[in-house]
């Protein structure tokens, strides 16, 4: 661990590093950097259970995000990850479930397909056994082992990364949408995901297809205790509001593929923004006035759970040892 003791402007001692944002991708990068040795505080505006992560269906698979040059990698290594933590699914909320995506092809994916051995072109699609993370029960349990590894999580709205650069020499930008303003970076923009849960009648695959022309996603994932229904991809659209009119069709659509989804008892609904960024996932370092560093790690559009370990490794790298 650093021995060295930073202190802010006022005289009290600070962190190593400043994690700003709590969700999936702060939560991630805050824990690796603990488990190095580091002292590191998260600040976070709302718990990670109201976070854009905790809406998310939790499938894992490279989803409405780039660089694609640099996505496979950091999906290998989180998906690793995931299967180690799959060993104890009550406890990570990690679990592997087979699945189609329908209409895919191995021909249209990345070279990081190749390492995916459950992976298997079929008539109707792809077929794998995946993981499918339970994001309530995955998120407390990052908290859970970022505590046990000495990070600390505040609840803290800034305003200017500079509040964070006050009191510590290393800053990680993981805010998500929040990186419009605070960086600012115009483009930032969301995508509107809406998700309906019902009860599950019984369905114990994972499925998904995207029409080809109107680009509209059908999916249903078994979550334990509920079934996950999807779902819409609208950007730039900023509301948080779950639609009606856009659950019915939903459903209506998930029931075309499994009938007796038609029959199942709603139980909630959810809306989450995508961070998308227009140039692609930003992980990149630049110096902070004093000599400290801020590092930047946003932009992960539909896929932050996904590439969630890759990126926060990379992110890690960045940091500059010669700080501490």
């Amino acid at each position: 661990m650093s021995s060295a003791r930073a202190v802010g402007t006022a005289g009290a001692e600070v962190s190593d590093v400043i994690v700003v944002g709590g969700g999936v991708s702060g939560l991630t990068t805050a824990l690796v950097l603990s488990e190095r040795g580091h002292r590191v505080r998260v600040w976070s505006r709302e718990p990670a259970a109201a976070t854009t992560s905790a809406v998310a269906g939790g499938l894992w698979w490279p989803y409405r995000i780039e660089p694609e040059d640099l996505v496979g990698n950091w999906a290998l290594s989180t998906l690793r990850w995931y299967q180690e933590l799959a060993d104890r699914p009550e406890e990570t909320g990690v679990r592997l479930v087979s699945g189609v995506h329908r209409g895919e092809r191995l021909a249209a994916l990345g070279p990081w397909a190749a390492e995916l051995t459950s992976l298997v072109e079929v008539e109707e699609g792809l077929r794998a056994r995946l993981p499918l993370i339970d994001m309530a029960v995955y998120l407390g349990w990052l908290e859970r082992r970022l505590a046990a590894a000495g990070g600390v999580i505040e609840r803290r709205t800034v305003t200017s990364l500079d509040e964070a650069a006050a009191q510590a020499p290393v800053v990680i930008n993981c805010t998500g949408l929040g990186a419009r303003g605070l960086v600012p970076d115009a483009g930032m923009r969301p995508v509107r995901g809406q998700l309906v849960l019902v009860e599950n009648p019984g369905i114990e695959e994972w499925f998904t297809e995207t029409d080809p022309v109107s680009e509209a996603t059908t999916y249903f994932f078994p979550q334990p205790g509920r079934l996950v229904l999807g779902g819409t991809a609208e950007t730039d659209d900023w509301n948080a509001e779950p639609d009606p009119g856009t659950a019915q069709r939903i459903v209506a659509r998930c029931a075309r593929v499994r009938p007796e989804i038609a029959r199942a008892r709603i139980i909630g609904h959810r809306v989450g923004l995508r961070p998308a960024r227009d140039a692609g996932v930003r992980i990149e370092a630049e110096p902070l006035p004093g000599g400290g560093r801020l590092v930047h790690n946003y932009g992960h559009g539909g896929a932050g759970v996904t590439v969630a370990l890759g990126c926060a490794r990379a992110a890690a790298g960045l940091i500059g040892r010669e700080l501490f």
